[in-house]
């Protein structure tokens, strides 16, 4: 399943969301001071402010406020009844993927639709005939979740001459018109990798000497390291120690030898590592331990997406990752049953996206931090109750 995650960054390269996009953010926590031994550089008494790491401090705080109200469309279309759509899954072996269904099945329970789940086992063969069957069932509308629509553009104008609304999630770079999807639910990863970096440059007070982890199969993870590692080299008294390209896929053997290699070429001097997914980490930190790394670092580790549990736990229980950059899985669930509502009356599409959100241990119980995922406490579910009528 871990291996599975690799997902994501598919998903975000279809953006996959970019995982994807950001909207203003809620009122700020408290600030991205530094909180850490590890991390933690104190400027000099008499040393001016530098303006970049001041900035740098006011995006991270920022990216961690809670969500307490609603900042998405407060107007649409009443449910269309009777409907009857099918979810096109791009692998139900994916985490991302199922969380993204079971909010979908969450609101149609609402809405009053009918729906089906088609699995498309996680390759392109699997996701042509699983929409080819799609299509077969004649549906109202078609939500493609988490598969590339390039790589189904045929299948997909096919949906559109049957007069079949399709609807995405990580299905592209953006939005996209070719192959005609009305609406794909995105998170921006450039953005993400950013605020990854503006944390790690605010926890260290602009000392930031890093490592980056990247995995040059894909290649939005390899744009988003270089996001990050851009953002560091902005800030002139940070260093980009080694950026690292390794397989996700081979992370269970690879990160304990390069863990160890990191360790022993730069010591003390590496005092974060980044990367462009949780699942780094979780073979990153047991290697951490077993060179006799405190949890508290350094180095600590921080994702430019995913949120995985097992990232929730190590933030939680302070064991060598400092924060993550998760999505709103269920919430999006519920976003793509209003976009296909929207679809199906012949309205525009709300174009609604989260700002990026950054969980660390000081915002981790809030916006579904104790069950490990990112729920926002912003009361979507009635606010669509009342775009629907329901």
């Amino acid at each position: 399943m871990k291996q599975k995650r690799m997902f994501w960054l598919l998903a975000a390269a279809m953006t996959l969301v970019s995982m994807l996009a950001a909207c203003a953010a809620p009122a700020a926590a408290p600030a991205a001071a530094p909180t850490t031994a590890a991390a933690a550089e104190a400027p000099a008494a008499d040393a001016a402010p530098d303006p970049f790491v001041e900035e740098a401090i006011k995006i991270a705080t920022d990216a961690t406020a809670p969500y307490t109200t609603w900042d998405g469309p407060t107007t649409g279309p009443k449910a269309q009844e009777g409907k009857f759509v099918v979810v096109v899954a791009g692998d139900l072996n994916n985490g991302g993927i199922v969380g993204v269904n079971k909010g979908i099945e969450e609101a149609v329970a609402v809405i009053g639709w009918k729906v089906q789940t088609i699995d498309g086992k996680g390759n392109l063969a699997g996701q042509t005939a699983a929409f080819e069957q799609a299509i077969a069932l004649k549906p109202d509308g078609i939500i493609l979740n988490g598969a590339d629509a390039v790589s189904l553009s045929g299948p997909i104008k096919a949906a559109d001459a049957a007069g079949i609304k399709v609807v995405g999630w990580h299905v592209g770079g953006g939005q996209l018109s070719d192959p005609p999807v009305f609406a794909n639910i995105v998170s921006d990863p450039i953005a993400t990798s950013k605020i990854a970096a503006k944390y790690v440059i605010a926890q260290t007070n602009g000392k930031a000497n890093v490592v980056i982890f990247t995995d040059s199969t894909y290649q939005i993870a390899v744009d988003k390291a270089r996001a990050m590692e851009e953002e560091i080299k902005a800030c002139k008294t940070c260093k980009v120690l080694e950026f690292v390209d390794t397989p996700l896929a081979e992370t269970s053997t690879r990160m304990g030898p390069l863990i160890t290699n990191l360790k022993q070429k730069y010591g003390d001097e590496m005092n974060w590592l980044m990367g462009i997914n949780d699942l780094y980490f979780d073979f990153g930190s047991p290697a951490l331990k077993a060179i006799g790394v405190a949890p508290e670092g350094p180095p600590l580790s921080v994702s430019a997406g995913d949120g995985s549990e097992s990232a929730y736990a190590r933030i939680r229980d302070g064991q060598y990752q400092a924060a993550t950059i998760p999505e709103p899985l269920n919430l999006h669930g519920w976003l793509a049953i209003d976009e296909m509502n929207r679809a199906l009356a012949g309205e525009k599409p709300s174009g609604y996206a989260l700002h990026i959100y950054l969980v660390t241990k000081d915002n981790i119980t809030a916006d579904g931090g104790p069950n490990n995922v990112f729920d926002p406490d912003n009361g979507y579910r009635d606010e669509y109750k009342k775009i629907w009528g329901k």
